[in-house]
Parts: C-alpha cells; sequence; structure tokens
C-alpha cells in the first residue's frame, strides 16, 4: 500500500507499509523496501498485531537503506512498557541515523486483554501517560518518574518491594524529538493526537471523510500546550495502490481487498467494542459495517465479506 504522509513540496512523498508474514512476503517486502528506497520514498512501515513485531523488521531493513525514514504502525502500547518503547525508538534511531517515526495505538480490548493480559480500561489517558513518559526517557533531563496511575515510576504497588529507583537511559538517545504519531478513530482520540502527537495515522481514511475529521483536529492545536499546528503536523493517510490493464482486473482487486475490509469490520475488535466498525459507521457505511461485523471473526478462521 502507498501512503501521502509529508506536507514539504521538497520531498517525494509517499510510504509503503506492510505486515511482515510467510518467507514469500518477507522476499517481496524485501524487494518493496529496496524499491522504496530507490525510488524516493519518504517512509516505510511495519505494523504488528499478535504475530510479528514492528520493530524487528525495521532494524532488519534499515540495514539496508541509508535515506528512507523507518516508521512503526503502529506499535501496540499495551504490549511494552512505556520505558521499554522508548528503549526499542531511541536503539532503532541509533542504528539508523535518525530515521525512526514511532506510530503508536491503544489497539483494542481483545488483543489489549486477551493476547497481552493488560486492562484496557481509560484508553486516553493510558495514552497521555505513555507519550509523556517516552518523552522523558527521549530528553534524558533527569531520571523518568510518574506519578501514574496507570505507568507509575518507580513501582510501588501491590507486590513491591520498595527498592525501585528513578533511572534515565544510560545510552544519550541520538533525537531528544524523535517523532511520535498516534493511531487515533474517534473524536476524543483525534482530538488528542493533535494536542500531544507530532502526527496522525487515520485508517480508511478518504478525501470524502476528511470534513469529519477538521474540527476533532482544530480541538487538539486549540488546546493549551498543544505540541503543535496545521503547518507541522504530519499525516499519513492509508490507501490501496495498485496498477491494472483492464477492468476485470480492476474488479479483481476490489473482490481481493473484502476480505481485508471485512476482518477490521468484524475480526479486529470485539463485537460489543469495534472502534474500525465504527469508523465505517460514523463514515455513512453503517449497514455494510453491521453485515462485516456478523461476517467474519478472526484471522485464520472461514469469512464471508459483505457485498
Amino acid at each position: 500500500m502507498l501512503r501521502n504522509d509529508r506536507h514539504d513540496s521538497s520531498h517525494e512523498t509517499g510510504t509503503a507499509g506492510w505486515a511482515t508474514g510467510a518467507r514469500s512476503r518477507r522476499r517481496a517486502s524485501e524487494k518493496l523496501v529496496a524499491a522504496a528506497e530507490e525510488s524516493g520514498f519518504d517512509a516505510i512501515f511495519t505494523a504488528e498485531a499478535w504475530g510479528s513485531d514492528a520493530f524487528t523488521p525495521l532494524a532488519w531493513w534499515g540495514r539496508e537503506t541509508s535515506r528512507v525514514r523507518l516508521g512503526t504502525s503502529i506499535v501496540q502500547m499495551s504490549g511494552r512498557t512505556p520505558t521499554s518503547i522508548a528503549m526499542h525508538a531511541l536503539t532503532l534511531d541509533h542504528l539508523t541515523n535518525g530515521r525512526v517515526i514511532l506510530g503508536m495505538g491503544v489497539s483494542g480490548p481483545q488483543v489489549v486483554e486477551g493476547w497481552y493480559g493488560q486492562p484496557f480500561e481509560k484508553p486516553l489517558a493510558r495514552t497521555r501517560e505513555v507519550v509523556s513518559i517516552i518523552r522523558k526517557v527521549l530528553a534524558r533531563e533527569a531520571p523518568v518518574t510518574n506519578d501514574g496511575p496507570h505507568h507509575a515510576l518507580p513501582y510501588r504497588g501491590p507486590g513491591s518491594v520498595g527498592l525501585g529507583k528513578p533511572l534515565k537511559p544510560i545510552v544519550h538517545p541520538l533525537r531528544a524529538d524523535l517523532p511520535i504519531w498516534l493511531g487515533a478513530e474517534g473524536p476524543k482520540n483525534v482530538a488528542q493526537t493533535a494536542e500531544i502527537a507530532d502526527g496522525w495515522i487515520p485508517i480508511f481514511y478518504t478525501p470524502r471523510s476528511a470534513g469529519m475529521y477538521q474540527p476533532w483536529l482544530d480541538e487538539g492545536f486549540a488546546r493549551p500546550g498543544a505540541r503543535r499546528t496545521r503547518a507541522d503536523f504530519e499525516i499519513a493517510a492509508t490507501c490501496h495502490l495498485q496498477v491494472v490493464e483492464d477492468a476485470a482486473q480492476k474488479q479483481a482487486v476490489i473482490e481481493g481487498m473484502k476480505p481485508f475490509v471485512s476482518l477490521y469490520m468484524g475480526g479486529m475488535g470485539a463485537k460489543e467494542q469495534n472502534f474500525h466498525n465504527q469508523v465505517f459507521t460514523r463514515m455513512g457505511y453503517g449497514e455494510p459495517g453491521r453485515r462485516g461485523a456478523g461476517a467474519c471473526t478472526w484471522p485464520g478462521r472461514r469469512t464471508r465479506p459483505p457485498a
């Protein structure tokens, strides 16, 4: 897939993104990375769900590139402590000479509680804490502390032996301002992203739905202490790009996309709380979204995509 994400017209825009998988896909991804580097693309992104992680492929492909930016889209915040995420990011940033974009998101309750064994409640407050702690690690101005309530440093809760002490990284980060982008879908999350992050990773964004997001972004930019403005805030919107020769091939591509869309409508979130499905409803596709929610459950199972 291709993403258009730079506002600066002096840069070639676009990113290549994928999720790692089988050996054949790995070889295809290696070719895609090389083509992105050679062709002047701005960035490449990796993803993670409940299989391969997002950081390791960037370290692997970072050795084969020298210019293209390397981003995660997205790192699931509940899979690691905030300081661990910061360690991954600052290490990779050193190895790649300052080319990392740290893209993060809350995921959903099925994955957070079912795969990582962590509570999902109050995802907005958790996101704010994670971003704050990571920025403290990268700034390296003082030992890192956080009062919580979600990520207390030092930890003093149940099971603590009381010997924890505030620390700061022994490795000096290459960039204190390493960019942090957030995946966000709902109005409160998008507004918070515009307030505290350097960029936004929307999903299923379309020109038709752009107007829906504008007031949410404006709310975040207008908050006291907002980190960015529209002038320097980056947005990496995703689209599927495939060159076809005729109408038949075009229809085949569309048919091939339906299981993917159905997976997000129904399989990437609990039936009672599916943020991806809610995006389709907000965009005016409530009925297809309801059909998609009933047609697909989890990857690996047989799916029946909506028509």
